[in-house]
């Protein structure tokens, strides 16, 4: 699926909007070029199409599956980005596996990912994941350890150990 980034993202989201209408209830895969940047799915940054498409994802209840890569997934003479992405619904969130920017030539401004489908994707379970969606790899997982760690001690340390709340980000 391809987002012309000419028009507003609003008129782009609802092509998502009648694929959902075709395939309810069933599994579903969306690769779009979405010509908008988030850091939900890995970019350097955020914009104003991709925190409104953000929104969006997080709002009708699909899953980003970008994983965090040396690559990304678009590239020319101006720059690099990640504007492309793999979306699921939940019927397919644990089938959709390995997802990967390949190294391969592509012949495009597009470089081509990669990702594989599990056996277990139609057993009846049905996973309804609200609010914020991570994917978690190893080193993120340590550099979230590290980073609690650091909020623990900063919190002790400074006697916000007795606060009933503390807004920090582990990220």
């Amino acid at each position: 699926m391809y987002f012309d980034i000419t028009k507003e993202i609003e008129r782009e989201l609802d092509k998502i909007e009648e694929i959902l209408e075709f395939t309810k209830g069933n599994g579903l895969i969306i690769a779009v070029d979405s010509n908008s940047r988030s850091v939900a799915w890995h970019d350097s940054q955020t914009n104003q199409r991709g925190k409104i498409m953000e929104e969006y994802i997080i709002s009708i209840n699909l899953n980003i599956m970008n994983e965090e890569s040396e690559l990304t997934t678009f590239q020319n003479r101006r720059g690099s980005s990640n504007i492309d992405l793999t979306i699921v619904n939940n019927q397919l969130l644990t089938a959709l596996k390995n997802w990967e920017i390949s190294e391969e030539e592509s012949y495009s401004d597009h470089n081509i990912i990669k990702f594989g489908l599990g056996q277990d994707i139609y057993h009846d379970t049905v996973y309804d994941y609200n609010g914020h969606r991570y994917v978690v790899t190893d080193e993120n997982l340590k550099k979230f350890d590290i980073n609690l760690s650091r909020i623990v001690a900063t919190m002790f340390s400074t006697g916000l150990e007795d606060s009933a709340y503390v807004d920090m980000d582990l990220a």
